[in-house]
């Protein structure tokens, strides 16, 4: 292996101190020496003291010697590293002496045998030292020829170990350029100035998926368009370039962008195409220049949604008002139809009050009614469930309809193919149709028209979403309810399913109709949607979920329940009755005694518990209300349970049955009757349930 040429050994430097400490070092060892040497070697003592004499002076040649050396072979080549760094370097050891430095070092700071000292940097310098010997890259500032120079220390060698270290000085920051005012003002122009007014649109824009417009001009609206991509093209219809970008909106949304444009609105503004008015759209302008950069983004959908959100949040929140206010107006309903009864057996026909009792009953009848409607509109209303054929349903509520729409509006039914099941109640949906079919009627006997059309089909998920049902699942049933009248005016489109909002004229309509089919349909399950447009009529589209039985399991046939009508109302039993309104309890007891019942009356659930514990086992039938204060019906007949030795139990509540049947799971032998009632309901009820306890 050939040996690596070895440079020749820097030449070593003559230190006037050094020379002088050998000096006196050998002086001071002969002057010692002296005393022995005129005693002579004969005595022991001056032996020794020659002898320690020649060791000390050998060792301290050997010291002075080792620190006059360079220790060039423990880091071989590092005066040759040194030698081609660029910047200003050198070796130095820890007591600030140069062993090595090249000529960038000597232009700095010249031939000094070590390194500069003075000032605080002194401490600083041996600190970084210190600190490079235990492997760390310090940092030092070394002064020199009046200037501060930052100095970076590294070790050569092993770290701990080391007895040289590189150092190197760093470049100092450039001074900044003196310029002239003149000159700084023509720089600061350049860096402030605007960027020109851009040609075309960046490829971002081009791609897009919503439209993007470059114009021309003071005001965006009627700014010429220079170019635009083609989704605008395919959301704001086909345009020309240099036409008006305002055109491509429709006028009253324009005038409104432009007005809150000029007062400072920041971020989007909301317009309508002149295309398509019922399309929404983002507008966002960015001005540049002279010209200005337009982005239109379609939000029709995520406005509908929105729209449809509102709107069912508002119905939602009247539903349960009206639920309420129904609830309320049963229990007086009830008070008075009893009232009437108990008067009715002092007055019967032929007296004078006869036919004032008559008209009360029939008023209050019609208030039950306008309650019932306001309960179906709630969805609180007690439902019984059927699995009907749709086109038979119709079919057979055509005769009834027919009846009921004049002689001069002409009736057309439709019935599609392959018509399903639907699972519904056929007393509200026939009321839902009846009330569409009227109001369909009075539009066209108003307003012009001649024919109301009836159509039932099943559609598939996508015809139902096209129809207007995009929440659909699966196929669904159709029930369509149309006219040839003049249409529903849009700024009313979206009341038309609030109670008591009505576009006839005052005293021919409660505005219940349209409210009362919007909580049918939303109590089935199913979705209702409008179509309308001015001068051309209105369709209502009920859809309804497809019943679909079990697989292997055939669809059940509908029930018939026989009504078993007590011809005689009296009866024997005693009857816990218990009701927190006192003009319902007070009248129905009254009357149920009048018919043979002993009755037990409690106006609450803590009193009627009380009261059961009382009369354990020795009661044959409990009536109570449901919703009461405190202690409810459910809870009552949970805690009472075992005092009633498995009698009946008769539910009354002006709430439908579904708002609390989960809460009697489990319970067997209860029944419902949903308020108003009348006394001869309620007797008749009392009696068969005895008589199926017996």
């Amino acid at each position: 292996m050939a040996e690596t040429p070895q440079g020749p050994e820097p030449a070593r430097r003559f230190d006037p101190l050094t020379a002088i400490a050998v000096v006196f070092f050998l002086m001071a060892v002969a002057f010692a020496a002296a005393p022995a040497i005129n005693a002579g070697p004969a005595t022991l003592a001056g032996l020794m003291l020659l002898v320690g004499l020649a060791g000390v002076a050998c060792l301290g040649l050997f010291v002075l010697r080792s620190t006059l050396e360079t220790p060039t072979d423990a880091e071989p080549g590092a005066e040759r590293l040194v030698e081609a760094l660029a910047e200003p370097a050198a070796l130095a050891g820890a007591d600030g002496r140069i062993h090595a430095c090249n000529s960038a070092w000597r232009d700095v700071l010249g031939d000094a045998p070590r390194l500069p000292k003075g000032g605080s940097s002194a401490a600083s310098l041996f600190s970084a030292l210190g600190a490079a010997r235990r492997g760390e890259t310090a940092h030092a500032t070394l002064r020199a020829a009046g200037a501060d120079h930052t100095a970076e220390i590294a070790p050569v060698g092993a770290p701990g170990a080391a007895r040289r270290f590189l150092i190197r000085l760093r470049p100092a920051a450039p001074e900044r350029l003196a310029l002239p005012a003149a000159a700084l003002e023509v720089l600061t122009a350049a860096v402030g100035a605007k960027a020109p007014p851009p040609k075309v649109l960046d490829a971002f824009a081009a791609a897009s998926p919503f439209g993007a417009a470059l114009l021309e001009g003071e005001d965006p609206f009627n700014a010429v368009i220079i170019e635009a991509n083609p989704a605008l093209a395919g959301m704001a219809g086909p345009f020309q370039r240099g036409q008006a970008f305002g055109d491509l909106i429709e006028t009253q949304s324009r005038q409104d962008a432009a007005q809150r444009m000029a007062q400072g609105a920041e971020g989007a503004l909301e317009v309508r195409l002149s295309r398509d008015p019922t399309k929404i759209a983002h507008l966002y302008l960015s001005r540049t220049g002279g010209r200005w950069v337009a982005y239109l983004v379609d939000v029709s959908d995520q406005k509908q949604m929105e729209l449809q959100l509102a709107q069912s949040q508002k119905m939602q929140a009247i539903g349960q008002l009206a639920g309420g206010v129904a609830h309320d107006f049963n229990n007086l309903l009830t008070a008075i139809l009893m009232q009437l009864d108990s008067l009715a057996a002092r007055h019967p026909v032929g007296d004078p009050s006869y036919e004032g009792l008559n008209e009360i009953r029939q008023t209050s009848n019609r208030a039950a009614d306008l309650v019932r409607k306001l309960l179906a509109f709630s969805r609180k209303q007690t439902v019984q469930r059927e699995i009907l054929e749709l086109g038979e349903l119709i079919s057979e509520f055509e005769v009834l309809l027919r009846r009921v729409l004049s002689e001069d509006v002409t009736v057309d039914t439709e019935y599609g193919r392959d018509l399903p099941h639907v699972r519904v109640d056929r007393g509200q949906l026939e009321t839902a149709v009846m009330n569409l079919a009227v109001n369909a009627r009075d539009a066209v006997r108003a307003y012009g028209g001649t024919t109301v059309r009836i159509r039932t089909a099943r559609v598939t998920e996508a015809e139902a979403a096209a129809l207007g049902y995009t929440g659909a699942k699966g196929d669904q049933a159709l029930i369509e309810v149309s006219d040839d009248g003049p249409g529903i005016a849009p700024e009313v489109m979206d009341k038309i399913f609030d109670p008591f909002f009505t576009t006839k004229p005052v005293g021919e309509g409660t505005g219940l109709g349209l409210a009362t089919v919007y909580g049918i349909v939303k109590q089935s399950d199913g979705w209702i949607s409008v179509a309308s447009k001015m001068g051309e009529g209105s369709a209502f589209r009920i859809f309804l979920p497809v019943y679909q039985p079990a697989i292997g399991v055939p669809a059940p046939a509908p029930v018939v329940k026989a009504k078993t009508v007590a011809r005689d109302l009296s009866g024997a039993g005693r009857i816990l009755f218990v009701e927190d309104e006192d003009a319902v309890r007070g009248v129905a007891a009254r009357l149920l005694r009048a018919r043979g019942y002993e009755v037990i009356e409690a106006a609450s659930g803590e009193e009627a518990l009380e009261l059961a514990e009382l009369h354990a086992g020795q009661i044959d039938l409990m009536i109570s209300d449901v919703v009461m204060p405190g202690m409810q019906g459910p809870d009552l007949l949970k805690q009472a349970r075992q005092y009633l030795a498995g009698a009946p139990v008769m539910f009354i509540s002006g709430y439908a049955e579904a708002e609390f049947s989960n809460l009697l799971e489990g319970e067997t032998n209860i029944s419902f009757l949903p308020k108003p009632i009348d006394i001869k309901t309620l007797a008749e009820r009392v009696k068969q349930e005895l008589q199926k306890a017996a």
